[in-house]
């Protein structure tokens, strides 16, 4: 089999094709059959965690990925837990875990950290989420979800719902979704929220077709996916912008009245008030089922780059 990932960097879901995609996917569901167990591909091996910015997904399903595989994880969580503390600079905090690592998951609030990161490391490194923009393996992971629950990413129509503007996994999810032939993409947020020029010039260099709405309700009943992102709190350089947007949005069971029965709601994780806790027990609600999907994936992901059979 041809291995597009191997030694590879994974920085942004943009650097690979649909071939790579497929590959993964492929893989993923050879990892689904050891998910319960344990190899030992990977005995001897060490994968680094450098978590500069809070995280719970990301952060443990790679870490059971890589034990799943027979990998020894080190980790660190915070600034605060590294010389970065003491003034040490990124650069060198990633030449140390270098040293001690065979490949590098790392998480930054900085866009362009993981790829600075894989300057400076000469094991391959993971982005596990930087900046504003790039969160691959999440995009990874959610394309995935949609070719289990659907038999194929092409053909549907998708509603991607909430914070285009500082999201990195519903943007991520759009730039995968552009190596794909969805039939129909379409972006719904509020003003503010609203994906950035770059973005969107990105989007029309890919040749994706998408249909810029305010509310949901119009297209509600025509879609297959509906894809939600919590309005990223944390990344707004102003408080009062993101009073203004603040619960702008719910998907609750009035909202899903009038959907396709075989519709699919999506969401990252973590969710703060974007989805009700009504919609948890329909057929329509895939974010858990999303989320238990991340450990296959990522044990796929870690396997091609470092090379071993599953």
């Amino acid at each position: 089999m041809n291995n597009p990932f191997l030694g590879k960097d994974v920085i942004s879901v943009l650097d690979f094709e649909r071939k790579d995609l497929e590959t993964l996917f492929e893989y993923a569901d050879r990892a689904r059959k050891y998910v319960e167990g344990k190899l030992k591909v990977l005995e001897g091996k060490v994968v680094a965690l450098a978590f500069f910015e809070p995280s719970t997904r990301t952060r443990f399903s790679f870490e059971v990925a890589a034990k799943k595989l027979g990998a020894d994880v080190i980790s660190v969580s915070g600034e605060e837990a590294t010389s970065v503390a003491k003034g040490e600079s990124l650069a060198d905090t990633v030449r140390m875990l270098d040293n001690y690592s065979d490949l590098i998951v790392i998480r930054h609030r900085y866009e362009g950290a993981a790829k600075l990161a894989a300057e400076f490391a000469e094991s391959p490194v993971i982005n596990g989420g930087d900046g504003w923009q790039h969160h691959p393996t999440q995009a990874m992971i959610d394309l995935y979800t949609v070719r289990d629950l659907f038999g194929s990413i092409d053909g549907l129509k998708y509603a991607l719902l909430g914070d285009l503007r500082y999201g990195r996994a519903i943007i991520s999810f759009l730039y995968g979704l552009a190596k794909f032939n969805p039939s129909k993409v379409y972006l719904v947020s509020p003003e503010l929220l609203k994906p950035r020029e770059e973005v969107l010039r990105r989007l029309n260099e890919l040749g994706l077709k998408y249909e810029s709405l305010s509310a949901l309700d119009p297209i509600i009943s025509d879609v297959d996916v509906i894809y939600v992102s919590r309005i990223q709190k944390e990344r707004f350089p102003d408080p009062m912008e993101y009073a203004k947007v603040r619960g702008s949005y719910v998907v609750d069971l009035k909202t899903l009245s009038r959907v396709k029965p075989s519709l699919k709601v999506l969401h990252p994780l973590p969710r703060v008030d974007e989805i009700s806790y009504e919609v948890d027990s329909t057929p329509y609600a895939a974010y858990f089922y999303q989320a238990r999907l991340a450990i296959p994936v990522r044990m796929a992901l870690i396997a091609l780059i470092l090379g071993v059979e599953i």
